[in-house]
């Protein structure tokens, strides 16, 4: 029991890092628990001693020692059991002291094992779990690789305190960049947004704060070598890196790169964005599955919508109003009139504020909406 005590205590202190006064506190408080339990005796009236050199456990009552082959054999059994669970506990409260300020920060991980889709991996000093929710899609994992995981809870359990990891957040990207550019690390560069689709593509914008500064040369680095050990980094997922611009219209178009866009109309009550490209770049502004423009909205934080000028035509709601042609529902469309309603709800007055639209279009305009609504309604009204 002695010999085995000692080798805990070492092991503790020396492979985990547990305080050598706060196992020995734990150890006398566990035999003093045994101790109660044999003699029956109040715990005031009780003291325990443990020589943690020599693994000596003296018992006294009274200020008397208490010599019993009967307490000995009663207080080991006892003792191992409770001191054992002592010392999981102190292990826990260390490991949890350890990593509960590491929030947001990257560990390096080795992966151990699998359990019911959860990745459990070895940090230095604890275990990390991986959550299949926190996994990019596609990523595969094999025993003893080693990868970068991004720490985002640290929890306090029955069990040893569980430290949550992440592949997926955007947020291992930032720390990525933060750690592979010294422009960041140095405040010259910022990231201003990321928007992210785990395992498959990440948009992210920085901004430089000196002129001579190029933000996007910087992440990229000499022949790409940064990106491109992100990149491994996350097992190929595509990065791009574009500028921020302050100016909504210039950053919209920098992020549906690499699109070539015609004409962006902003709609700033609603925070919506109307792209205008050609035929031939809509795929590729829109992207597979819609994932570029997607990316583009949520990086931006603007609800972008792309179209194409034949779209445009054929989709708009003005085309059954009589001597309104192509151009001019388009010029009332990006004044925010695009629809009948809104057109037959307005006063001459708000139609002359458009810029190409005189005192004689904006009557015409108007009459034919209403008349049109007029139409409308009476065709209900006969059903």
């Amino acid at each position: 029991m002695s010999e085995e005590l000692i080798l805990a205590l070492e092991y503790l202190e020396q492979e985990k890092g547990i305080d050598k006064e706060k196992l020995i506190q734990a150890v006398e408080a566990a035999l003093l628990s045994a101790a109660r339990r044999v003699l029956g005796a109040k715990k005031e009236d009780l003291d325990v001693k443990f020589d943690p050199t020599s693994g000596d456990i003296k018992v006294f009552l009274n200020g008397e020692e208490v010599s019993s082959h009967e307490l000995g054999r009663i207080a080991a059994q006892t003792a191992k059991q409770v001191i054992m669970q002592k010392l999981k506990e102190a292990e826990k409260e260390t490991v949890y002291e350890e990593y509960k300020d590491r929030v947001g920060e990257v560990l390096l991980a080795t992966v151990h094992r699998k359990e019911r889709g959860d990745v459990i991996m070895e940090l230095e000093k604890a275990e990390a779990l991986l959550p299949r929710s926190e996994q990019p899609r596609g990523e595969v994992y094999r025993q003893g690789q080693k990868m970068k995981v991004l720490v985002i809870d640290v929890r306090k359990t029955g069990r040893p305190p569980q430290i949550v990891v992440s592949r997926k957040s955007p947020q291992l990207v930032r720390k990525l960049f933060e750690i592979e550019v010294p422009e960041i690390q140095e405040g010259l560069v910022e990231i201003v947004a990321i928007a992210r689709e785990a395992g498959e593509r990440t948009k992210i914008a920085v901004h430089s704060r000196q002129e001579n500064v190029d933000p996007v040369g910087s992440c990229v680095g000499m022949k790409g070598t940064r990106v491109k050990n992100i990149v491994e980094e996350l097992g190929g997922e595509k990065i791009d890196i574009i500028r921020y611009s302050e100016d909504p219209k210039e950053f919209i178009k920098s992020a549906l790169n690499p699109a070539q866009i015609s004409e962006i109309k902003l709609f700033p009550e609603e925070k919506k964005a109307l792209v205008i490209v050609s035929k031939d770049q809509l795929s590729i502004a829109i992207g597979r599955h819609g994932q570029n423009v997607r990316l583009a909205s949520h990086l931006t934080e603007w609800e972008i919508d792309v179209r194409s000028p034949e779209e445009l035509r054929e989709e708009s709601p003005l085309r059954d109003l009589t001597g309104i042609g192509p151009k001019l529902a388009e010029i009332l469309s990006k004044a925010g009139y695009d629809t009948v309603e809104k057109i037959a709800s307005a006063e001459v007055e708000d139609l002359k504020k458009i810029e190409g639209i005189g005192d004689r279009t904006a009557h015409r305009v108007i009459g034919s909406a209403r008349e049109y609504m007029k139409e409308k309604q009476q065709g209900e009204n006969e059903q």
